[in-house]
């Protein structure tokens, strides 16, 4: 295998979608995609991990006999871990973290888990404080969690099944789970008061090689037996992996998918509010990162269905002059706005004008998360926002800063790939980017509008 890989698969599990993309020169050549279902059997609703690893095997061995992949990288969405028995099998399902099962034992994990200040963890519901989800697997399930031999991170699990390689990784662990102090760098006091140290994987760095591909995988894929996997990436910060490496200091990048992702780099300095769903990620290099999140996409989805379409021209003018505005939250319970009921002011509309006052929504709702961790600078979009010329026209309007429409598809699966790649692998220029900038007028009205509406 080359030193430098130019060709490299990247698993990326989102928490809607899947898929395994072929990333060459920073740029994607190829792209297998299957939804991400979650599974309704057994003791609760858990990821069909089965499914996804065929899913992710036939990938593999259609994409190598496009091209020879020289490097596997993995990236997949946060609040999310496997308990890995001592046979290397599941101890339980990998749980959905919008499960509420972990709110049933909240009293109990609340007098357990550090303060904000230790972790940068809000007090999330559900199962996004991946703590909570492991305190309620422990004490649901004693039997079962007592067969667990190693606790993995999700993008490690992946990785474990094509090596057989425990690890963990420190953007996973920092991600609002209340299990990383990102001041000391090590696990957090909760580890050690619950007695999991002793289950947690060895902390390595997201670019280590963890090992050559199992024989067993290089036989059902075709792929060279010294095939290497690094050891994977948070796909938030994968997102941000490559600003980190080529871009002038301060700015921010918003990763947008099912949940829309702030995070600013050499900002302002604010306290953080983890009431409003603040909080401090960990970057690939280990370093402290204000972010703050809403679930976007959901929302869109929502709003418009599955599948949906961003509005035309003539609707945004529409939807301009008329000053249609939709508040916070549609999703409740997370967000700047999370115990706020969302609401239409102004007739409710519908098809195009509904996408363009969705795609306002979403806008202002970003430019709040921005200002809510002291962005600066340009706002790098990734993902499929940058593609919504009415989203990247109002986030200009209301943060009066420059926006850089990202030229890929996916961040995601770009970024994890320099983890093999090195920084030579990323796109050589910025061709693909698109920079827009406040359109002023009834752009920046509206803007302060919503603001005053919200408020």
């Amino acid at each position: 295998m080359p030193s430098q890989p130019r060709r490299v698969a990247v698993i990326d599990i989102g928490k809607t979608n899947a898929k395994v993309a072929l990333v060459e020169r920073g740029l994607e050549k190829a792209v297998h995609r299957a939804p991400n279902a979650v599974l309704r059997d057994g003791p609760y609703p858990h990821y069909d991990t089965e499914r996804l690893w065929q899913f992710i095997l036939g990938s593999l061995a259609d994409l190598n006999r496009e091209a020879k992949i020289e490097a596997i990288s993995v990236t997949t969405h946060g609040a999310t871990a496997a308990l890995i028995d001592a046979k290397g099998g599941l101890a339980l399902p990998i749980l959905d973290y919008e499960h509420d099962g972990p709110d049933t034992l909240a009293a109990g994990y609340d007098a357990a888990r550090p303060p904000f200040a230790e972790t940068g963890t809000p007090r999330l519901p559900v199962g996004l404080n991946l703590g909570a989800q492991l305190f309620w697997q422990a004490r649901a399930f004693p039997e079962e969690f007592a067969r667990t031999a190693a606790i993995l991170m999700y993008p490690q699990y992946w990785a474990f099944r094509l090596t057989g390689v425990c690890a963990n990784e420190v953007t996973s662990l920092g991600c609002h789970t209340n299990l990383w102090d990102y001041r000391k760098d090590d696990y957090s006091t909760l580890v050690d008061r619950l007695g999991w140290r002793g289950l947690m994987a060895p902390v390595r760095p997201a670019a280590d090689v963890l090992g050559p591909i199992l024989s067993e995988i290089a036989a059902a894929t075709g792929l060279d037996p010294a095939t290497p996997v690094h050891c994977g990436i948070h796909d938030s910060n994968a997102s941000l992996l490559p600003h980190l490496t080529r871009r002038k200091q301060p700015f921010s990048v918003v990763s947008t998918g099912t949940w829309v992702i702030a995070m600013a780099i050499g900002g302002e300095a604010v306290d953080l509010d983890p009431a409003r769903d603040t909080l401090v990620n960990v970057n690939a290099f280990g370093a402290p990162v204000p972010s703050a999140r809403f679930m976007g996409g959901r929302e869109f989805e929502m709003l418009l269905g599955a599948d949906p379409t961003p509005p035309s021209e003539a609707d945004v003018a529409a939807v301009l002059a008329i000053g249609t505005l939709l508040t916070p939250a549609v999703q409740r319970g997370s967000g700047p706005f999370a115990s706020q009921r969302s609401g239409w002011i102004g007739d409710e509309p519908q098809r195009g004008r509904r996408a363009a006052a969705a795609s306002f929504y979403l806008a202002m709702m970003a430019a709040t998360a921005l200002e809510l961790i002291g962005a600066r600078g340009s706002t790098v979009v990734e993902g499929p926002f940058a593609a919504n010329a009415a989203f990247l026209k109002m986030l200009a309007a209301a943060t009066g800063r420059d926006i850089v429409a990202a030229g890929s598809a996916t961040g995601t699966s770009v970024g994890a790939a320099l983890l093999a790649a090195g920084e030579g692998g990323g796109a050589s220029d910025g061709a693909a980017e698109v920079v827009i900038t406040s359109p002023g007028g009834e752009w920046e009205d509206y803007a302060r509008r919503w603001r005053a509406a919200v408020a």
